[in-house]
C-alpha cells in the first residue's frame, strides 16, 4: 500500500500542476475575452476528446435521466460553477481565488446535512467553523474592496459543492454518462446563445490556447482519476492543496502578483480545517457518504467527462 500511496500521490501533485497551469491560460486569455467566449471555445474543442471517453461507457440504457430534477439541477450548477470559476481566475490574484475556492470540502460537508441527511459532531463543526472564518480573514470584508470577482469566487465554490453532492444523492442511479453529458451541451448551447453578445475576433494562437484548456483539463482529469485508485483518499486529496504554491509561483512569474499575509494566514487556516476533516473522515469513517474526503477541489466546469464507467461515480464529483 505504501507505494501505491506515493505513486498515486506523485500522479495527483502532477496532476494539480497541470490544473494550475490550465488556470494561468484561462487568466492569460481572460485579459482579452469573456468568461464566456474562453469557455465556449474550450467546451467546443474539448468535444473531440470528451466524445472518445463517452464511446467507453459501456452501460445500456438511454440518455433520460431517472433523477430529471436533480440532474437538471446539477447541470445549472456546472454551468454556473464554470463560468464563474474562469471569471474569477480572469480577475482576481491566483492565490485568492484558490484559497477561496478550497472551501469546497466545508461546503460539501454542510450541503450534505439537508440533502444526505448526514450528522456532523463537534469536532467538523468546529472545523467548518474556523475554515469559514478563514474565508473572513482572505476577503477581509471592510478593509479591503471586494469585487465582482471575489462574489464569482465563492459562488463558484458553493454551486460546485452543491452539485457534487447531488452526484453522492443520485450517481449509483443515474448512468455516468448522463451525468457528464448534459452539463457538457448545457456549456455548449447556453454559452452558445450568449456568446454573440460578447465575442471578440481571436487570432489563431490564442484559439490554441482554448484547446490547451481542453487538453490539459483532460489530462489532469485523467491523472486524478489514476491517483485516486491507486491511492487511498486521505493521502491524495492533501495533494489538491499544492495549487496554492503553483499560485505563488505563477502568480509572481507570470503576472506579478504578491500574496499578501492575509491571503496566506486565510488560505491556511481553510487548508488546516479542510485537512482535519478529511483526516477525521478517514479515521472514523465518520460518514457514509463520506463528503469531504472525496471531494475534489477543483470545481467541476463541463469541460471534461469526469466518469469513466459507472463504478467511478465516486470520482467524479
Amino acid at each position: 500500500m505504501a507505494k501505491s500511496n506515493t505513486r498515486g500521490a506523485f500522479l495527483a501533485l502532477l496532476a494539480f500542476a497541470i490544473y494550475a497551469t490550465h488556470d494561468v491560460v484561462v487568466k492569460l486569455l481572460g485579459r482579452d475575452y469573456s468568461a464566456v467566449q474562453i469557455l465556449f471555445f474550450a467546451t467546443l474543442l474539448g468535444f473531440p476528446l470528451a466524445t472518445i471517453i463517452l464511446m467507453r461507457d459501456r452501460v445500456s440504457g438511454n440518455l433520460r435521466p431517472r433523477h430529471p430534477w436533480w440532474v437538471l439541477l446539477r447541470t445549472g450548477c456546472i454551468v454556473t460553477t464554470a463560468l464563474c470559476a474562469f471569471y474569477a481566475f480572469s480577475v482576481l490574484p491566483l492565490a485568492q481565488t484558490y484559497a477561496i475556492l478550497f472551501t469546497m470540502p466545508l461546503l460539501v460537508t454542510l450541503l450534505a446535512i439537508p440533502l444526505l441527511g448526514e450528522t456532523i459532531g463537534l469536532h467538523r463543526g468546529c472545523a467548518i467553523a474556523a475554515g469559514l472564518c478563514g474565508v473572513l480573514i482572505v476577503l477581509r470584508p471592510g478593509a479591503e474592496p471586494l469585487s465582482l470577482g471575489h462574489g464569482a469566487a465563492l459562488l463558484a465554490a458553493a454551486t460546485s459543492s452543491l452539485g457534487s453532492v447531488i452526484v453522492r444523492k443520485i450517481g449509483q442511479d443515474e448512468r455516468s454518462v448522463v451525468l457528464l453529458l448534459y452539463p457538457m451541451v448545457a456549456n455548449f448551447f447556453v454559452l452558445g446563445l450568449a456568446l454573440p453578445f460578447v465575442y471578440r475576433p481571436m487570432p489563431l494562437e490564442h484559439l490554441g490556447m482554448m484547446g490547451i484548456i481542453a487538453v490539459f483539463s483532460l489530462v489532469a482529469m485523467l491523472l486524478t482519476i489514476a491517483a485516486y485508485r491507486m491511492a487511498e483518499a486521505v493521502i491524495v486529496a492533501p495533494m489538491q492543496y499544492s495549487q496554492m504554491i503553483w499560485a505563488a509561483i505563477f502568480g509572481w512569474l507570470v503576472f506579478g502578483e504578491r500574496a499578501d499575509v492575509w491571503t496566506w494566514l486565510g488560505a491556511g487556516v481553510i487548508i488546516a480545517s479542510g485537512l482535519y476533516i478529511v483526516g477525521r473522515e478517514a479515521r472514523r469513517n465518520v460518514s457514509e457518504h463520506r463528503p469531504a474526503s472525496q471531494t475534489r477541489l477543483r470545481p467541476e466546469v463541463g469541460l471534461m467527462p469526469r466518469l469513466l464507467r459507472r463504478r467511478d461515480t465516486r470520482d467524479g464529483a
